[in-house]
């Protein structure tokens, strides 16, 4: 069982890290450059698959670390998938308060009729964006050095 737990601990939170590091490395700068029409039809088109995925994965591995903690044979290992749990938390909270809303907000936006004086919310995005991919990075490293202490 345990085998299984790690595996899937690391599936999950590598998947997180990734996802997020290919966004803000690909997805975030190319966002950037264009135009705000063109960045409210592309950043709706991006989310539709995004935002009902990504949650579960997020939710799903932080209790998964939750479990893993109970298997732990404390110490620094525990301590780790401590930390990778309450990083993993943090991605989501990052995502659903700060992120999502914004995403709702541009959503809301019809791209063929973007308001004079639209804010652009890109650059407060970006930012929270890095911290949850911050954060998911940290949770990967802690779950990779804990198993490694497991085993």
């Amino acid at each position: 069982m345990l085998n299984v737990l790690s595996v899937l601990v690391l599936l999950g939170s590598g998947t997180v890290a990734g996802v997020l590091f290919a966004v803000a490395v690909s997805t975030v700068p190319a966002l950037a450059a264009m135009p705000p029409d063109r960045y409210v039809y592309t950043h709706t088109l991006l989310g539709r698959n995004w935002d009902p995925t990504m949650p579960l994965i997020v939710l799903g591995t932080t209790l998964l670390d939750i479990v893993l903690a109970f298997w732990a044979p404390g110490g620094v290992a525990l301590a780790l998938v401590i930390c990778a749990s309450v990083c993993l938390a943090g991605v989501s909270w990052v995502s659903h308060l700060r992120n999502v809303p914004i995403n709702k907000r541009v959503h809301q936006t019809d791209p063929d009729a973007v308001p004079p004086g639209w804010e652009d919310p890109r650059p407060v995005w970006r930012r929270w964006h890095l911290l949850r991919t911050s954060l998911a990075m940290v949770a990967l490293a802690a779950n990779s050095l804990a198993l490694t202490l497991i085993f």
